[in-house]
């Protein structure tokens, strides 16, 4: 839990608390958030970006998770809070290790140096694990950084019709492939969840923009195994219906298979 005494402030100012939540979310902007805290002296208890990163449901500040609340992004410098639990939990794998060979004929050395999310999504790239997990030998790296959504619509539980506009996302990577976009969300270490958000946004913004099938996955790197869920949406106008479609757990060795 953090930021707690900013995210008092805030709703004490506004009377957020009395809000009826059965009926509509309660709408809030970067300025009334920054209004609100001016008198905090520490840029962490007043920065929008930083009040406003709740990723886990651990994240949120105390009078959230009291309220069972959460905070979405709907236009740039926008925001509400509804009632309810926007987050999924990412399921622990239990599985037998899966030994995976990989596909290049040499050892990539580069991928060794370092600790970073991003190079072990790269290296699982060039190894194939991505094309062998999502079933798809076509599978091109075209989408990386922060993109803006286009405009769409979604429901959650009560909520209808929640209006989404120029949203920032970032993926961690993006592939191509002939039939289907492939979206990943990485991390480097144990998530327990994760806000559905980050996973719902840009499944919503890719088929908008392509037209094509659209797989969202969660990775992660844990020493030397790489894990890999498939979430899919089982309406892809309601937020909440995110469901996990498959799971693996695999441990890599380096093939070096001798030259032709």
């Amino acid at each position: 839990m953090k930021n707690n005494k900013s995210w008092e402030s805030i709703f004490s100012a506004y009377d957020i608390l009395n809000h009826n939540f059965n009926v509509k979310p309660f709408k809030i902007t970067a300025d009334e958030i920054k209004n609100a805290t001016r008198h905090f002296g520490k840029t962490s208890e007043k920065e929008v970006r930083i009040l406003c990163k709740q990723d886990s449901r651990n994240e949120r500040p105390k009078i959230f998770i009291d309220n069972d609340l959460f905070l979405l992004p709907v236009k740039n410098g926008e925001y509400i809070i509804l009632k309810g639990d926007g987050y999924i939990d990412i399921s622990p794998i239990n599985d037998m290790e899966e030994i995976y060979v990989s596909k290049l004929d040499f050892e990539l050395r580069s991928s060794q140096i370092g600790n970073s999310e991003m190079q072990y999504l790269d290296f699982a790239y060039a190894s194939s694990l991505i094309r062998t997990f999502a079933e798809d030998n076509t599978l091109v790296l075209t989408i990386r950084g922060r993109k803006y959504t286009p405009e769409f619509n979604f429901n959650f539980k009560q909520y209808k019709d929640i209006h989404v506009q120029s949203v920032q996302t970032e993926v961690d990577a993006g592939f191509e492939g002939k039939e289907q976009i492939v979206l990943i969300e990485a991390k480097n270490s144990t998530t327990q969840n994760t806000i559905i958000r980050q996973l719902y946004y840009p499944f919503r913004q890719w088929k908008i923009h392509t037209q094509k099938e659209v797989k969202t996955l969660f990775f992660e790197k844990r020493g030397r195994e790489y894990f890999m869920w498939e979430f899919g949406f089982a309406d892809e106008f309601d937020y909440e219906s995110i469901f996990l479609k498959k799971q693996k757990n695999l441990s890599y060795k380096i093939d070096n298979m001798p030259s032709c």
